[in-house]
């Protein structure tokens, strides 16, 4: 009987320390700092394809909602996906870096239609994508505390973000934007647009992509009526930071430079000046070494004449 007592007095003396210990854990785990939590693992290109397929909508790294940015990474990161990608595939190497080097990271899936899926996002029209992303960036002013964000965004989610910047009041909101080879100002396909034109077809195809489900894409023509009242009153606002990372070996957006802003605070990159050997392409800037550290810089100390190593080249995709 004693033996009985001792055990059960043990127990309970065990239990109260655990209560103890998970009350005292309590307050740190509601608010968790920026870079408390273990590293994440870095993705790759095998990543993204899985995320892609398997984890559309989440990725390693981003989406903690309980982390509050520090002194050293006041101003929360938000990663905007391409046409036809999704949260989990863009954000497969850029979320864990960011989250690994002590920011608070955020993604979303966006542009979604019946053509989507439950895994091709970037599809819909791009003023009702801008919505989704007002409304995204809101919440996480308001779960982190912050006053602004810096948006990273590739392809589509490089040029989407200036309507969300310039005619849904996010120019107060962004600190800074950063297009890895966006669409900004159209693109010709590799001529495929221009020659549409000539032979009167565009119209037809453009109607085919509006039937099955995608309008971002005629959007995103060089030369559209989305593009020309986009950027009307010009590329940049004031106040808002611009860099746009292009690479020579980008099939998509033809002429690479409609990928550039010009005027304000804008600056434009093209990788190759940088390391002339990287082979990457359209899709695989997101996987791309010398891009993740240019970012790191322009999101961080922003140290002048910086040149990234050249190593860890992305896909030529």
């Amino acid at each position: 009987m004693k033996r009985t007592r001792r055990h059960r007095m043990r127990r309970r003396l065990t239990a109260a320390a655990l209560a103890a210990c998970a009350a005292a854990t309590a307050p740190a785990l509601a608010a968790t700092p920026a870079g408390a939590e273990t590293a994440y693992p870095v993705g790759d290109l095998a990543t993204s394809i899985g995320n892609f397929l398997f984890s559309p909508d989440a990725v390693a790294g981003a989406n903690v909602w309980s982390c509050r940015p520090s002194a050293a990474h006041p101003h929360p990161v938000v990663i905007v996906h391409g046409t036809t990608s999704n949260l989990g595939s863009a954000g497969a190497m850029i979320a864990p870096t960011l989250a690994n080097a002590g920011y608070c990271v955020y993604g979303f899936d966006y542009g979604e239609t019946p053509s989507s899926l439950g895994h091709v996002y970037g599809l819909g029209e791009i003023a009702a994508s801008a919505r989704t992303m007002s409304a995204f960036v809101d919440r996480v002013l308001t779960a982190t505390g912050a006053a602004k964000v810096d948006v990273i965004g590739a392809s589509q989610g490089g040029m989407m973000p200036n309507y969300y910047i310039k005619r849904l009041g996010g120019a107060g909101k962004v600190r800074t934007m950063i297009g890895l080879s966006p669409t900004n100002h159209g693109t010709t396909m590799g001529g495929l647009v221009d020659l549409g034109r000539t032979l009167h077809v565009l119209g037809l195809v453009n109607d085919a992509y509006r039937f099955a489900g995608a309008p971002a894409y005629p959007e995103q023509e060089e030369g559209s009526d989305f593009q020309r009242a986009l950027f009307a009153d010009g590329d940049t606002v004031p106040g808002v930071r611009y860099l746009t990372i292009a690479t020579s070996h980008d099939t998509t957006v033809t002429p690479l430079a409609n990928s550039f802003l010009h005027g304000g605070d804008s600056t434009n990159i093209l990788l190759q000046d940088l390391c002339p050997d990287d082979p990457v392409s359209h899709s695989g800037m997101t996987l791309d070494g010398p891009v993740m550290q240019i970012v790191l810089n322009a999101v961080g100390p922003r140290a002048p004449g910086f040149r990234p190593r050249c190593t860890g080249y992305g896909p030529n995709i």
